[in-house]
């Protein structure tokens, strides 16, 4: 059986790190790591577009669920289903948008008051009126172009 050394003492290839340095080294390997997995790092945009850039738009769109009515929009209105409305990521609130159902040709001009839509693959969502007025209610989600057609007020 081989001898421990004494208590209290250290072998000579081993020098100690302190310990706020460990600490220091952790934090930042993490908050790097956190950084570059995070979109909006990747991505880092103003969380709203100028509308100059974003004049003409096409994709998915959907509509709030009826369980939602009265609930605060991002705005800080709440959500009313007979209200013509919309969520968007980044357009300004107040942006007043011509939605056009594609191949349908139908068309509603909604405000911009909630930010959404939560799936990604949609870039808009609309209240059931406007939903209505798109004849998309049994469809749920329809290929739409929006257009700006007012810029709120400063």
């Amino acid at each position: 059986m081989t001898a421990m050394p004494p208590r209290g003492s250290v072998p000579h290839s081993y020098t100690p790190v302190p310990k706020p340095l460990v600490f220091m080294l952790r934090a930042a390997l993490f908050l790097t790591l956190g950084l570059l997995l995070t979109p909006t790092f990747v991505c880092a945009q103003s969380s709203t577009a100028t509308t100059s850039d974003t004049l003409r738009t096409t994709g998915k769109a959907s509509y709030y669920a009826a369980y939602l009515e009265g609930r605060p929009t991002a705005s800080g209105q709440p959500y009313d289903p007979e209200r013509l409305t919309a969520s968007h990521r980044t357009l300004p609130f107040g942006t007043r948008v011509r939605v056009t159902r594609r191949f349908t040709e139908d068309s509603v001009t909604v405000m911009i008051n909630d930010r959404g839509p939560q799936k990604q693959e949609r870039i808009l969502d609309l209240s059931r009126s406007a939903a209505e007025a798109l004849d998309m209610i049994d469809a749920g989600v329809v290929d739409v172009e929006i257009e700006i057609v007012e810029e709120p007020q400063e």
